[in-house]
């Protein structure tokens, strides 16, 4: 009787483990969104991570309609330090960019706030800097 449950616990536990690892590395999406940074910071009150947000804008979708405003939070994985850097100066400049990113199946609080976590940042064909350099109205 005691060896049944010493190898139900055993079992059990196994199953546990499988099922934390499961959640913890498995990942069920990837994908590309492109927009420009509205925010990425720090936060955290026990663990810090850093927290973004996208804002994507949904042209043509409608028609005779304002461009939809639409936001997309996203977390940054520790030891992603030059990923953050560009965050940061893309943030400031204004340009469009595309995010490469995977969604795990559940959040824990010391990786991050989001399912989503960035692994690269590719910068838009067209920057900000080159749209303001047309020619002013009436020239």
């Amino acid at each position: 009787m005691k060896k049944a449950l010493t190898i139900a616990v055993i079992i059990l536990l196994a199953i546990l483990l499988g099922v934390f690892s499961f959640l913890y590395w498995g990942t069920y999406d990837e994908g590309i969104r492109a927009g420009t940074v509205l925010r990425i910071s720090k936060k955290g009150v026990i663990w810090k991570t850093y927290e973004g947000q996208l804002g994507l804008e949904s042209f043509g979708a409608l028609k005779k309609v304002s461009p939809l405003a639409e936001t997309f939070d996203f977390s940054v994985e520790r030891g992603n330090d030059s990923i953050v850097r560009l965050l940061e100066s893309v943030a400031l400049s204004g340009d469009r960019i595309n995010l490469r990113y995977f969604k795990r199946y559940m959040v824990f609080p010391w990786r991050g706030k989001t399912k989503y976590f960035v692994t690269g940042v590719e910068q838009s064909f067209t920057p900000r800097a080159m749209q303001s350099q047309k020619e002013p109205f009436g020239h």
